[in-house]
């Protein structure tokens, strides 16, 4: 049946203690143990801080792992493969080979099958009441699809068969014998020691391959090839394995057959003797055998003398099987004691027994082929007691390194992802997928069980094979070091001096994932801690000690086949259980991942298990606190009942204890005085009991001298101590006094005791014990009296500082009382420490704040409700009623002024009165608050009293602030009130303001003049208002600034418009005006962009007034400086345009007050014609002046209309002056221009245009460029 998914149990208690708590382990552990108990296990986090080192030397560390089958450690699917396996040895001893068929894509469940059956009340039960619907149903078989008569089918073929020679039913007929000749069984059972525990080695019968191979499907047969087949159709039986007639039906009657069917009778003529068959009686004469004495006839004679002596597949047999002759009557049978159909003789080879084919039950309808074995044999086989199971250990011997990389890459590849991305959820449901599964055979390797003393502890350890660094030595002194904690002062072990593997010695895990750790409890039910010290997470499950025994009968219940063979199978490590099956009947299971650095605690007698998530390291080590010592007794009886050997004696540890009672820890004493009583009452009972039996004889004995070996209980295996039973005659023998009676048949003179302590030494060892025990009860008892003062007297601090040390040198554990006693002396010295800091004024020194009245009371109560006697209570008091008389005085004046207003210096008077005092009086704060009530109170009145001058609201807001924080009273209140009031409306006017300042929307003065006056009747400075009225002042001012502007007498200037409207924008206030002027100021830049496109060429260098404007300085070069300084200027990118061109100033000649008269502009322009007029005729002479190389220049005219007239004129060889633009000497062709007169390189200037012949005279060409409306020569205008 499929198994339903696997559902997690809830987890365990997880605890975090703080560092103070790690500090103490076991009394940790102590602390927690009534809540985790009820877990089985619990889990522990440390602090964050507390991280050890790993000190394995990871270079030399080297194991030898155990594998693991997967599907063979669950106890209920060991069952079905152990069943499996038998049935599989029942048929191949038979010849043939087991093939498990398929049903459903499912292999069939051949254990289950078995058991519904006979649940069902056996096979013909199911048959008779047709309940093989029903048993494919309880298979988890959808109905239908003829599923039943399949499942019927199977079990008659392969199941029933098996389960008949189970039960015995094929040996009906033949008298039974001994199963082991050479071998008497054992009836005792003899468990495995300890240190062997998990290493019994598999059995050798086993073939992993036979099983991976019977789970093979077969082709199914259909319903065609059962009704094609006669055979198929009559017995259903189909499938591997052999087929045999009639399962459970009569071998058919041989008076049947015909008698030419018969086989002849073959006679060997020899004289030999008879081989005897004790087994069964000689057969008897009849027709075909002939009987001669004791020897038969030497020839062979065929029953008809026409047929030839014939050699059948048995005389084929006896031929080749026998070296010596045989006779043939000895071949007989064994079931019908018959030797005719030789042909139908079966020889077994395992007994050379003889059988029919049709004398079988079931009958054979054919010869088998290959080996057979008889019903004998074959019972012999499958009856034989099975191995014990155990894990068998790896062939390969592994470093950390490389055992970490198989485990990874084997994680990585079966789930087909990074190790570290592999869910621990997934892990763990494939993990009891897997262990349930019968057809699956999943092999993993464990390192468990490593001994550290050999290859070293994970932990630092002081053991002078190295030395340690400072940062180790915190951790190899640590009580949480595995390696420490067992022999911690308040553990058990600490006084066992052996060092057992295991349980005072931590043992190493190397994991990788599903490598498992079984359900077992530890050894003589003691504590267990595991500590994960790197790796992926180890899974825990967990059952609480109150549970152990419903754990144990539910694995019994369920699979009682394992315990027959092995009863302490749970305490070998080598079976596990689903936890969902243990719930379902009742049993409580919790789970918890142990990830790296966390602690894993089990309790005693708790059954836990689990596996490992993946590669990982760990290190586990038992140990025995106080409170396991009732729980190690129980495990012995339990061990007694079960005969296991134990690992150590407990009663050698009780009385090693008991003898030296101071060294003990109180509650190990309290533990061991408990145990040591029931142990003494024991072994008085034991004693009486013998000596009635009539033995007398005693000799001591010192047991802890002996090997284990030596003294252990024949009967029981439980070690000796305290006594045991000997015989004189049976030295080899000991038994303990609990099977006195089982020792041997002596009699009870030659049996004696063998006592290690006489019945008076044990009451005194007992008596050492209480007296350690109640040296708590008298030290408590003086610890109660002083406390709680039960005789009326205090005690003095020393004498409860003296019950304190007694309780640390006596080693008294951590209890109530003793932290009361603790509490009391830090109280009385925190008492002491408070007093002189309060009557020496340290406290103030110290920065410390003082003590109110209300905590002096207080503390003078405490210090008067101590147990002890302290001297400084007077001096206490006396500071108490001076604060108390202090307190009343201020009383009094606060209820004054209350009434009316208080004396600011009494107020101050007793402010400093009161700072004085050793303590703080409350009503130094009303006096405070009072006193700065007045004064906020007077700064309020000043404020708003204040003539002439206003409040600002800063001031306002502040006194607001500090209003806040005063003490309130009415008169706070109302003043409060006032500056709310004003406040208000201040800031609402002063809002509105803001919005008028905005300029968003403009108002007319009107409006603001309404707002300013209205703003004036408040009593505070408000700065948007002051704002506003200035920026009305302005706006006024700007109106009449235009008014003098447009009534003036001369017309205003575009720069100034310009700038008013630039002051008028930034005015937030709405002016007709500005609309206006804005409107003449767009005018005249219209008009004067106009006359710029009419009269300035593109790229000029001049501004429009200097064109229109006449050329005064024409005879000077200022042509060229401004034709250099405008290529300067664009060769430095210079923006600021007012550069480029010359002031209106500069080109009239006028100031600014002259431009804004008409006439002075037009005879400042008449002038600046004559003067031009005189600076081209100068401009001229100078030109026509210089000399012209080659005497040939021509002429142009500076329209360019016309082509240029050329004449001839010779001058005088001078020196050559620099002409053109170029400024370089004069040469040939050289161009005179008809304005200037100046020469020019035909190469630097544009050649003229055609001219008529007349040329102009130079007084017309002077005429014509006086009229000219631009000062520059005609050949710029023309070439340049």
């Amino acid at each position: 049946m499929e198994s339903d998914e696997f559902v997690p149990p809830p987890e365990c208690p997880v605890f975090e203690p703080t560092r103070d708590e790690f500090s103490d382990p076991l009394g940790y552990i102590a602390k927690i143990r009534p809540i985790a108990e009820k877990s089985g296990i619990c889990k522990i986090r440390p602090p964050a801080d507390w991280q050890p080192p790993f000190a394995v030397d990871v270079d030399n560390f080297r194991f030898t792992p155990r594998i693991q089958r997967l599907n063979e450690l669950e106890a209920e699917t060991r069952v079905k493969l152990n069943y499996l396996d038998r049935i599989a040895k029942f048929w191949e001893i038979q010849g043939s080979s087991l093939k498990i068929p398929n049903i459903e894509r499912r292999i069939l469940d051949l254990y289950s099958l078995g058991k519904i059956v006979m649940e069902e009340g056996g096979y013909e039960t199911v048959c008779k009441e047709r309940r093989w619907v029903r048993v494919a149903q309880r298979l988890g078989y959808p109905p239908g699809k003829n599923i039943g008569s399949l499942l019927r089918s199977h079990y008659e073929r392969i199941v029933y068969p098996f389960e008949m020679f189970q039960s015995g039913g094929n040996l009906t007929q033949l008298k039974s014998r001994q199963l082991y000749d050479s071998e008497e069984k054992d009836k005792e059972y003899k468990p495995h020691s300890i240190p062997l525990r998990q290493s019994v080695p598999p059995s050798k019968i086993i073939n992993l391959g036979r099983r991976a191979n019977r789970l093979q499907p077969d082709p199914e047969p259909t319903e065609e090839d059962i009704e094609k087949n006669p055979e198929l159709k009559k017995l259903q039986i189909y499938g591997a394995g052999p087929k045999m007639m009639g399962l459970g039906l009569v071998p058919r009657d041989k008076a049947l057959r015909k008698k030419d069917e018969l086989p002849q009778t073959l006679v060997v003529k020899d004289s030999v003797g008879v081989k005897e068959e004790p087994l069964s009686p000689p057969p008897e004469p009849d027709g075909d055998l002939k009987p001669a004495g004791d020897s038969l006839q030497p020839d062979v004679k065929p029953e008809s003398p026409s047929q030839e002596e014939p050699c059948t597949k048995m005389t084929m047999r006896l031929r080749h099987n026998q070296s010596n002759t045989q006779i043939v009557d000895s071949f007989v049978c064994r079931m019908c004691a018959r030797g005719d159909e030789d042909d139908k003789l079966l020889l077994c080879d395992g007994c050379d027994d003889n059988y029919h084919t049709f004398c079988l039950l079931p009958p054979l309808s054919e010869t088998p082929k290959g080996d057979w074995r008889c019903p004998k044999c074959v019972a012999e086989e499958c009856t034989r007691p099975a191995e014990a199971f155990g894990f068998e250990q790896a062939t390969r011997e592994y470093t950390l390194q490389s055992f970490g990389e198989m485990a990874d890459a084997f994680k990585a590849d079966y789930f087909n992802m990074p190790v570290h991305m592999v869910p621990t959820e997934l892990v763990e449901k494939e993990f009891w997928r897997l262990v349930s599964s019968i057809e699956e055979d999943v092999t993993v390797e464990y390192g468990a069980d490593i001994h550290s003393k050999d290859f070293g502890s994970g932990f630092p350890m002081k053991n002078g094979k190295r030395e340690l660094a400072p940062e180790e030595e915190e951790y190899a002194r640590s009580g949480w070091n595995l390696n420490v904690m067992p022999v911690l002062d308040q553990s058990v072990l600490c006084h066992i001096n052996a060092d057992i593997s295991g349980m005072k010695v931590p043992w190493l895990y190397v994991g990788m994932v599903f490598s498992t750790f079984c359900w077992h409890i530890e050894d003589h039910w003691s504590y267990s801690i595991n500590y994960l010290h790197w790796g992926e997470p180890k899974t825990w499950y967990g059952v609480p000690s109150s549970s152990a025994e419903r754990l144990e009968e539910v694995m019994k219940k369920l699979t009682p086949e394992l315990f027959e063979s092995q009863p302490d199978l749970l305490h070998q490590l080598v079976t596990i259980m689903n936890p969902n099956i243990l719930m379902g009947y009742g049993v409580p299971v919790v789970r918890t991942n142990q990830c790296a650095g966390e602690f894993v605690i089990t309790f005693p007698r708790a059954y836990h298990s689990g596996f490992n998530q993946g590669y990982n390291f760990a290190e586990a080590v038992n140990f025995a606190a106080a409170d396991w010592l009732p729980a190690g007794r129980r495990c012995i009886e339990h061990y007694r009942r079960l005969r296991r050997y134990c690992v150590f004696s407990h009663e050698e540890l009780t009385c090693k204890m008991a003898a030296c009672p101071e060294r003990l820890d109180l509650n190990l004493a309290v533990a061991v005085h408990k145990e040591m009583f029931i142990m003494v009452q024991e072994e008085r009972k034991l004693r009486k009991a013998l000596l009635d039996k009539g033995i007398t004889e005693a000799e001591r004995e010192a047991f802890e001298l002996l090997p284990d070996d030596e003294r252990v209980c024949d009967k029981c295996k439980t070690t000796c101590f305290l006594s045991a039973l000997a015989c004189y005659s049976c030295p080899e023998r000991l038994v303990c006094l609990n099977h006195m009676d089982e020792l041997c048949p002596c009699p009870p003179e030659r049996q004696y005791l063998r006592y290690r302590y006489t019945l008076d030494e044990l009451p005194t060892m007992l008596h050492k014990l209480k007296l350690r025990a109640e040296s708590y009860d008298i030290w408590a008892g003086k610890v109660k009296q002083a406390l709680d003062m039960e005789d009326g007297r205090k005690r003095a601090v020393e004498e409860l500082r003296a019950l304190c040390s007694e309780a640390a040198d006596k080693k008294f554990p951590d209890n109530e009382l003793l932290y009361r006693l603790r509490g009391t002396i830090s109280e009385a010295e925190r008492c002491v420490s408070e007093s002189a800091g309060l009557l020496g004024k340290t406290r103030r020194h110290a920065g410390l704040p003082k003590m109110t009245v209300a905590e002096l009371k207080t503390f003078l109560d405490q210090m008067q409700t101590l147990p002890c006697v302290l001297s400084q209570i007077p001096e206490v008091q006396a500071v108490l009623s001076e604060a108390e008389l202090y307190q009343r005085s201020a009383q009094a004046l606060l209820q004054g002024a209350a009434l009316s207003p208080a004396d600011p210096s009494q107020i101050q008077a007793l402010l400093e009165q009161g700072t004085a005092l050793a303590v703080e009086a409350p009503e130094l704060e009303q006096l405070r608050g009072l006193l700065e009530q007045g004064r906020w109170l007077g700064e309020v009145k000043r404020a708003l009293a204040s003539a002439g001058s206003q409040v600002t609201l800063e001031v306002m807001r502040s006194l607001m602030e500090a209003g806040c924080s005063v003490p309130q009273s009415a008169a706070v209140e109302k003043a409060m009130a006032e500056l709310q009031e004003l406040l208000t409306i201040a800031e609402s006017w002063e809002e509105k303001a803001g919005i008028c300042l905005e300029a968003r929307q403009k108002h007319p003065p009107a409006t603001l003049e309404a707002i300013i006056k209205e703003a004036q009747n408040i009593p505070v400075q408000l700065p948007n208002i002051l704002a506003l009225s200035e920026a009305l002042s302005k706006a006024r001012a700007w109106t009449a600034d235009l008014e003098e502007i447009q009534n003036g007498e001369h017309f205003p200037c575009l720069d100034d418009l310009e700038g008013l409207v630039a002051i008028g924008r930034d005015l937030p206030v709405r002016m007709e005006e500005l609309r206006h002027l804005e409107l003449q100021v767009v005018t005249a830049h219209s008009w004067r962009e106009k006359a710029s496109k009419t009269f300035l060429k593109r790229n000029s260098c001049y501004s429009l007034l200097e064109v229109l404007c006449p050329c005064a300085d024409v005879s000077s070069d200022s042509v060229k400086r401004s034709k250099w300084t405008r290529r300067v200027r664009e060769r430095e990118r210079v923006r600021d345009c007012s550069l480029l061109y010359k002031s209106d100033i500069d080109s009239l000649g006028l100031s600014a007050q002259d431009l804004r008269d008409p006439g002075s502009i037009v005879s400042a322009f008449k002038h600046g014609e004559q003067k031009e007029k005189e600076g081209i005729r100068r401009l001229q002479e100078i030109n026509l002046s210089k000399p012209c190389p080659g005497g040939r220049v021509s002429e142009g005219e500076g329209s360019g209309e016309a082509p240029p007239a050329t004449t001839t004129t010779t001058t005088p060889l001078l020196p050559c002056p620099s002409v053109c633009v170029c400024g370089d000497p004069p040469r040939p062709p050289m161009l005179r221009c008809q304005l200037c007169r100046d020469l020019f390189h035909s190469g630097c200037v544009p050649f003229p245009k055609l001219l008529p012949q007349t040329s102009p005279s130079p007084a017309s060409s002077s005429s014509s460029s006086s009229s000219s409306s631009s000062p520059s020569s005609s050949i710029d205008r023309a070439w340049l």
